[in-house]
């Protein structure tokens, strides 16, 4: 079983002022995905354009102060709910249009937080649709909450990845990013820079390094559920998924493409 998560930042446009596809990527990495060699796989995708100026614009996750920003709050929930599903409707498109048997599966519906962490998740309608040859699409959303303060929250993508990773135990976790892997500091900011072939701890992320920090927790959020997911041995890869043949060769089991996050030895 392969879990491959498509960044949002590939697959939208993540700086756009309004929801936007970047099908470029999404149709080429679909043709990636159609051609490449695996026995399981879940996809797991994030919001981009999507969500993050939604979530963000409504304070989702936040203590709420009284009913009337409670009422905001619900508000964007739903708008946020509503685009991210849209999303991940296009993308199930794409994914079919190459012969995928993508099924879209809501994080909204199953899943259920406490304290912005993963609290409650049935994974057996998943390990079903994985059994019959399916492929589950999943992707960042906006969920309950059990904690009374804030009652509704961002799940991420990569709190998705790490829960399935520990409860799946998968083969290997592969993340496409728009970058070629994690760095001692952010390339878009710094030109000295310096990509990493391995990390094994949080530390061998520089400050700078947390990359187009946003509702989510940016690279260094990310970095932070991989390296759990090492320590319980399941390795993964942070790569470049806006360029051409990395997903494809990465499902083929090709290593070394961008940085390796796995357990010190």
């Amino acid at each position: 079983m392969i879990i491959l998560k498509l960044g949002g930042s590939v697959i939208t446009k993540k700086d756009a002022e309004t929801p936007t596809i970047h099908y470029d990527n999404l149709n080429r990495i679909s043709k990636e995905i159609a051609s490449s060699s695996y026995d399981k796989l879940i996809i797991v995708h994030g919001a981009g354009s999507f969500g993050h100026p939604f979530a963000k614009e409504y304070d989702i996750g936040s203590e709420i102060q009284d009913e009337e920003d409670f009422a905001d709050k619900k508000l964007g929930f739903s708008i946020t709910q509503s685009w991210v599903k849209k999303l991940n409707i296009i993308v199930c498109d794409s994914l079919r249009e190459n012969k995928i048997p993508a099924v879209s599966i809501q994080p909204s519906s199953f899943i259920i937080t406490k304290n912005k962490r993963i609290y409650s998740c049935n994974l057996d309608l998943i390990k079903r649709y994985l059994d019959l040859g399916f492929v589950p699409v999943i992707y960042g959303d906006v969920v309950l909450d059990i904690d009374e303060s804030i009652k509704i929250c961002v799940l991420s993508g990569d709190q998705i990845i790490k829960y399935f990773g520990e409860n799946l135990k998968p083969e290997r976790v592969i993340l496409g990013s728009d970058v070629d892997g994690i760095y001692t500091k952010d390339p878009k900011k710094y030109d000295d820079a310096e990509l990493m072939r391995t990390v094994t701890s949080c530390e061998d992320l520089a400050t700078e390094g947390s990359l187009n920090v946003d509702v989510t927790g940016g690279m260094g959020g990310k970095l932070k559920e991989l390296i759990e997911l090492a320590e319980i041995g399941i390795e993964s890869e942070v790569l470049n998924a806006g360029k051409e043949g990395f997903i494809r060769k990465a499902l083929n089991h090709e290593k070394g493409i961008g940085t390796i996050i796995k357990k010190e030895l």
